[in-house]
């Protein structure tokens, strides 16, 4: 996939188009681009993704915005796996939000984006003051030549697939329904780093991942599964937190993988959140915390034997 950044230079030709947050890259936006493809392919025109960073709500509101449910190179990462060929990457910053929806219409759209066909969400609003909106669109694509196409809100089991439903189920530790409006578990990447060693300390060997969502988007002790060390995923138990019995400020991944003992410092490894344990809790002093990891870890052996 090709990622542009910023609408300064027109993309190399004309475009099939949808716009988006993406966080997530839920069943909701699975549909949208499928059709999104699908569009592309009959009009013979690469497939095409607007999205921002930050943002839009981090850049108004960073105090009450939502946590992110991808890092940045997640979010690219799915939405090249969905087929998509290409990106744009706006910068919403001050001048981006003073663009009416008429400038972002003719200044991005048309100038940046070159797009022939739009797709985009039923209650999809831009532009200054959130001015514009589906029939504006419909209006400038008579005049400038380019179709437009609403998406309707997807559905699983009655409920509307949204990055908000996610986040909720993540934070009720509903790991299941979760996965069911993902499409997939809930999954974080990262590059095994160097620790401070306690795990193994505490007889319990860990892959300790930085984590670049801030604020985390769930927190506490899961059944995980780990890619990218193998042909098939390996079992494990994670904590995913701060470590207040540690003293830790900074959010950390760290995982134990069952029957595992390899080196694999500075691997990517890709940590899917199949079962959540429980909440992540102080314990008054290390034996007590090396207790409490045997029995998360017997309960995560358990979970994956049922």
């Amino acid at each position: 996939m090709r990622v542009f950044r910023g609408f300064s230079r027109p993309l190399p030709g004309p475009t099939a188009l949808a716009i988006g947050n993406f966080d997530g890259v839920h069943r909701g936006h699975g549909v949208l681009l499928e059709r999104l493809g699908g569009v592309a392919r009959q009009l013979a025109l690469p497939s095409t993704v607007l999205t921002f960073d930050p943002h839009p709500r981090e850049f108004f509101s960073l105090a009450s915005a939502p946590a992110r449910l991808t890092t940045f190179r997640e979010k690219l990462e799915l939405l090249a796996e969905a087929g998509i060929e290409q990106a744009m990457v706006c910068r919403f910053n001050a001048r981006f939000a003073a663009l009416t929806a008429t400038q972002f219409i003719e200044q991005v759209l048309v100038g940046g984006l070159r797009v022939r066909h739009l797709i985009v969400g039923d209650d999809f609003r831009f532009g200054k003051g959130r001015a514009g909106d589906f029939s504006l669109l419909q209006q400038a694509g008579a005049g400038h030549g380019f179709s437009v196409q609403a998406m309707g809100s997807v559905t699983v089991d009655g409920e509307r697939v949204s990055s908000s439903g996610v986040r909720a189920a993540l934070v009720a530790g509903d790991m299941e329904q979760a996965a069911r409006l993902l499409g997939r578990p809930y999954i974080i990447d990262g590059q095994v780093a160097h620790g401070d060693k306690i795990g193994r300390q505490l007889g319990f060997a860990t892959a300790n991942i930085r984590i670049r969502h801030n604020p985390l988007p769930m927190t506490g002790v899961f059944a995980v599964e780990v890619s990218g060390l193998g042909v098939k995923p390996l079992p494990g138990v994670a904590n995913l937190g701060i470590r207040p019995t540690v003293g830790g400020t900074r959010p950390l991944l760290e995982v134990h993988l069952f029957d595992f003992d390899r080196d694999i410092y500075g691997a990517h490894i890709s940590v899917r959140f199949v079962h959540k344990l429980r909440s992540e809790q102080r314990f008054p002093n290390f034996d007590a915390l090396k207790a409490q990891i045997a029995a998360d870890a017997a309960a995560a052996r358990a979970f994956f034997k049922r």
